[in-house]
This record gives structure tokens, C-alpha cells and sequence, in this order.
């Protein structure tokens, strides 16, 4: 499979690189720069500044699906709405399969309840939260291939222990009360769901 990434160099997005690699997978890498990632066997770099439809759609030709891992800056998170939305437009005029990794903040923490709703969320985390949310509700009416793939609330690199549990619209959590999940698990997820489509159109979320 011949998978594009966008922001390969990122958390996320240089760990589902990662992963891809590790299973024979074709990976080009979509970056503003070169600087942080060079060519090597199973991957191509291609550079993007995600504003242009149209590049887009050359940049991401060829490939059989696209991830979307591409972080907006802490001051303007905004900005993953309008790009989210191009980078869509793009794999919808390629006919390309499309993996958005989302937040957490939208997801149900009790019945009709999410958790930007629930007053638990600290303050700084709210802009980015509202604007993954607005990402999904935009995906839902845009006529793509798309998946949307929200991880547990705390979300940092750890350990690849490929244990882990899946579920769809409601924030899992372990028995703590704690909702986690290792960027290298959430890589292992992502990767599987590209090869073997479970939530076409669909939410689904990871944690432990």
C-alpha cells in the first residue's frame, strides 16, 4: 500500500511513518520542509505548504490513502479546520481513502455529555479541542472516503505494547479513571484500520 502522510515529521504523524515502514508499507512524506526528513527505501518526500488545493492533489497523487496528522500552531489552532478541509477536498478529487487523526474533546464522557462540555477540560486545552471538533462535524458533510480517529485524553510517546482497546463515540478509560494511550499504540490502530477498513465514515477512538 502506498500511503501519503502529512506532518510525517510530527508526534504522531513520524510514528504512523513509522509503523507503515515497519509493515513494507510506501510512505510519501508530506512537509513544509525537507530539513527534518530526507528519501531512503519506502519513503519519498514531497514538500507542501497545505494551502493550495490543487498542489495538494499533485503532491498526494498515486497514493492509496492519506493520513492527516498535521498539528496548527498552539496560538492559532484554528487553522487545522481550513487545512483539514483542503487536504479533503484533495483526496476527495483523488478518490483517495483519508485517516484524519483527531482530539478527544469531542468524544462522550457520559450520555450526551462531551468532554469539552464537561468543564473538566483545563482552559488551554479548549481552542484546540473545539477546533478537532469542528474538523469532524466538517468531514461528516464533505463527501470524502474519511475516518476519523480521536485518541485517549493524555497522548504522548511511550511504549509500543500493542495492548489496547477500541471503541467509537465514548472516551475509553482504564480502571482509574485515567484515559491514555501511547503514541506508538495509537500508530499500530491507525495503520491497521488503513489495511483493514473498519470505520469508513466513521469515528473511533483507542485507549487502554
Amino acid at each position: 500500500m502506498r500511503v501519503a502522510v502529512i506532518g510525517a515529521t510530527g508526534n504522531a504523524g513520524s510514528r504512523i511513518t513509522a509503523e507503515l515502514l515497519k509493515r513494507g508499507h510506501h510512505v510519501r512524506a508530506v512537509v513544509r520542509s525537507q530539513n527534518k526528513i530526507s528519501s531512503r527505501n519506502g519513503l519519498d518526500v514531497a514538500t507542501s505548504d497545505l494551502s493550495d488545493v490543487e498542489q495538494l492533489v499533485n503532491v498526494l497523487k498515486g497514493a492509496d490513502a492519506v493520513v492527516s496528522a498535521y498539528r496548527p500552531p498552539n496560538d492559532d489552532t484554528e487553522q487545522i479546520v481550513e487545512t483539514t478541509r483542503r487536504i479533503t477536498d484533495a483526496a476527495r478529487k483523488n478518490k483517495q481513502r483519508l485517516l484524519v487523526v483527531g482530539g478527544a474533546g469531542g468524544l462522550f464522557v457520559a450520555p450526551g455529555l462531551t468532554a469539552i462540555a464537561s468543564g473538566h477540560l483545563p482552559e488551554p486545552a479548549l481552542p484546540i479541542a473545539k477546533s478537532h471538533e469542528q474538523v469532524r462535524i466538517n468531514l461528516e458533510v464533505s463527501g470524502a472516503d474519511w475516518t476519523y480517529f480521536a485518541p485517549a485524553g493524555l497522548f504522548e510517546p511511550g511504549e509500543r505494547t500493542g495492548k489496547f482497546r477500541l471503541g467509537k463515540d465514548d472516551l475509553i478509560v482504564d480502571a482509574n479513571g485515567t484515559s491514555r494511550i501511547s503514541m506508538e499504540d495509537y500508530a499500530i490502530a491507525a495503520v491497521d484500520e488503513l489495511e483493514r477498513p473498519q470505520h469508513r465514515s466513521k469515528r473511533f477512538t483507542i485507549g487502554y
